[in-house]
């Protein structure tokens, strides 16, 4: 059995299927596992052309990069890390990622400026903290018309009746939901 090394992803898909991305140890960073990635691009459909995207809380970037490589025409990672936002610009970089802005910042934070429109948000905060309701609850206007929303928890949360849930697993402890407003 082949053994990963540990703090790095593969792309599944797309323009850099295959390559890797190495991230660092950072507190409550878990990059989404690969069978949940797959799962999630079969939901959103293969290819994300034309399409802008919001990661927040990036971490490793797994989702973002996936979605660059999948066509996105832009996608801005958002995470509080000094250290993971500059690997996220450093993967980038590697990448030739021209469509990628990384911002340091808290995603709550972010989310209270000024608005701009996303077509695919993908959420995948630290748990226990209740930041994946409070994220939901100011994203809002940051929503361009027919949004989509991936949102990765621990069980027990429920969005609220905002949301329509359109796709969801479970894998393990982990809940992955695909939302729209409702």
């Amino acid at each position: 059995m082949v053994q990963k090394a540990a703090n790095q992803i593969r792309i599944g898909g797309g323009l850099w299927r295959s390559r890797i991305i190495r991230f660092p140890d950072a507190m409550g960073l878990r990059p989404t596992p690969d069978r949940v990635r797959e799962t999630l691009f079969n939901w959103l459909g293969q290819r994300l052309d034309g399409k802008t995207c919001l990661d927040l809380f990036a971490g490793s970037g797994a989702l973002g990069f996936e979605a660059l490589s999948r066509g996105a025409s832009e996608v801005v990672m958002v995470d509080q890390s000094r250290q993971v936002a500059q690997s996220l610009k450093d993967n980038g970089l590697l990448l030739k990622a021209t469509a990628l802005k990384v911002i340091n910042a808290d995603a709550l934070q972010y989310l209270r400026g000024t608005p701009r429109r996303f077509d695919t948000v993908f959420l995948d905060p630290p748990y226990q903290r209740g930041l994946l309701l409070q994220t939901l609850a100011l994203l809002t206007p940051w929503l361009a018309a027919g949004a989509r929303v991936y949102a990765e928890s621990e069980l027990g949360v429920t969005p609220s009746s905002d949301w329509k849930i359109l796709k969801q697993s479970r894998a393990g402890q982990v809940n992955s939901r695909l939302l729209t407003l409702a």
